[in-house]
């Protein structure tokens, strides 16, 4: 099995979280590698999360612990659970944070965390990322059995993947899925669905862009540019600017794509 295990969590770093994180788990399992795939996603978006784990865990080791502490609901009936797939395991609260890995990957078995066991000895109402999470993935990368940390379940919760839809007319109907740290405005619209040319028009508000291009480099410093990002997803970005903030672009938005044949 892996020696890697991941943490994804909203605690920013100015404050002593992740770094307890970190300690929870080398005291569990002094051999643990860790990654930080970020601690900076917006304060209680399960969303954002979602989309970030989606995007980073396929290029981890086989047999990876993914931690993932966006927890809303800290202290309520929620549940805490972990789910093995083929690729990892990934250890979360149930309020739907591990819809899109879901959505991509088959559960091979899931449970709640109920043996307190494999808690730290004292748990908070407000720190499950220190005092379940954490200890949890460390004894499930020190060999724990996933049947050993609680009671098995099946109705996890999850929301839909986002996915364009396309109209009768040929339009593709998307939506802003994410907005990086650089205002580039990520859509749910995949390479797949374009044609290879990149002969489209892309709308979102007001502003229309002609084509799909390779790199931001292939337009002018500060003009709108469509391009496939890195996840294989049709992205707006301002060479060298800010796109969402420059058009005050919010997640959920519409995005329009339409063959420029048809006059868009």
């Amino acid at each position: 099995m892996s020696k890697v295990i991941s943490l994804l969590t909203d605690f920013g770093l100015n404050d002593g979280y992740v770094g307890i994180m970190h300690g929870v788990i080398l005291s569990i399992c002094p051999d643990a590698r860790i990654v930080d795939i970020s601690h900076g996603i917006p304060p209680q978006d399960v969303r954002r999360a979602a989309y970030v784990l989606h995007i980073s865990y396929p290029y981890f080791p086989e047999g990876t612990v993914h931690v993932v502490v966006v927890d809303p609901g800290v202290g309520s009936k929620r549940r805490a659970i972990a789910i093995r797939t083929s690729v990892g395991y990934f250890v979360a609260p149930d309020n739907g944070v591990l819809s899109y890995v879901l959505a991509r990957e088959r559960m091979l078995e899931a449970v709640e965390l109920t043996n307190s066991r494999y808690w730290l000895p004292r748990v908070s109402a407000t720190f499950h990322g220190r005092d379940v999470f954490s200890p949890v993935g460390a004894h499930l990368l020190c060999g724990v059995p996933m049947r050993e940390l609680g009671r098995p379940i099946s109705d996890l919760v999850t929301f839909p993947m986002p996915a364009a839809k396309r109209q009768s007319d040929g339009r593709l109907i998307g939506h802003v899925l994410h907005i990086d740290r650089f205002g580039n405005i990520i859509t749910d619209i995949r390479q797949d669905e374009l044609p290879r040319d990149g002969n489209v028009a892309v709308r979102i508000r007001d502003r229309r862009i002609s084509g799909v291009r390779t790199t931001y480099a292939t337009v002018p410093e500060g003009d709108l540019v469509a391009l496939i990002g890195s996840d294989g997803m049709l992205e707006i970005a301002v060479r060298n600017g800010n796109a969402a903030q420059d058009m005050g672009i919010q997640v959920g938005e519409e995005v329009v794509v339409s063959p420029l044949h048809n006059g868009a």
